[in-house]
């Protein structure tokens, strides 16, 4: 089998995603922040999910990410990703 190559182009679009990839997660951190807030149940489990990976790829702490879990508390998290900006 062939090992398959990247032109230059392909390239340098997947080091620009690597070298941008904690502001990629933070900019989705910010978008379920939003939705967050408007979920309920099991909806907000899985948001909560989603979040944590995203503060991970923004270079949040898990400890912090862990004691925001804990405290269950939108305005907490909003508050957190306007100082990281």
């Amino acid at each position: 089998m062939a090992e398959r190559t990247h032109s230059k182009f392909q390239q340098k679009v997947i080091k620009r995603y690597y070298d941008n990839l904690d502001h990629i997660g933070l900019q989705r951190a910010q978008e379920l922040v939003t939705e967050l807030y408007l979920s309920e149940g099991k909806k907000r489990v899985k948001v909560w999910e989603a979040l944590a990976k995203s503060l991970e790829k923004a270079g949040i702490p898990t400890t912090q990410i862990a004691h925001l879990r804990e405290q269950d508390s939108p305005e907490l998290v909003a508050r957190l990703l306007t100082e990281k900006q």
